[in-house]
């Protein structure tokens, strides 16, 4: 069974608990890894900078305290295979309604390749595959 490497869980104890239940179930059946957790204002302004967000501090959900965002792939990574991310994404999105649906959690998910969460993904501009975030 996988399981979190210490890296990984001290940057999911920077998320909402929602998003620690969600993931600590998804670790159970999927291999993953957490990139980032909560974000402080250099670690924002540098995502920004190097394209890797569309926000400057304290405009993501990344900057609050507990971070209702993180970024999580599948591991090991593999950046170039868009169809095993899609994969990940979508059993994430099926643990997370599960959870909700049983009142594990309050909150639905959305993730970075469906901003509007309208199940469409070709109307996005913007792709932000490891991105998950609490819709509050």
């Amino acid at each position: 069974m996988p399981k979190f490497s210490n890296s990984s869980q001290a940057k999911l104890a920077t998320c909402n608990p929602e998003l620690q239940m969600i993931f600590n179930y998804v670790i159970r059946y999927f291999d993953c890894t957490i990139i980032c957790g909560y974000r402080d204002k250099e670690a924002q302004d540098k995502a920004f900078n190097d394209g890797f967000s569309k926000v400057k501090f304290p405009n993501s959900k990344h900057n609050q305290h507990p971070s209702n965002a993180v970024d999580v792939v599948p591991y090991p990574i593999e950046w170039e295979n868009v169809d095993r991310m899609r994969y990940f994404i979508g059993f994430v999105k099926g643990v997370a309604k599960m959870l909700l649906k049983y009142g594990q959690i309050d909150h639905e998910l959305k993730t970075g390749i469906d901003w509007d969460n309208d199940f469409v993904l070709k109307d996005q501009r913007w792709n932000d595959f490891p991105h998950f975030e609490l819709i509050l």
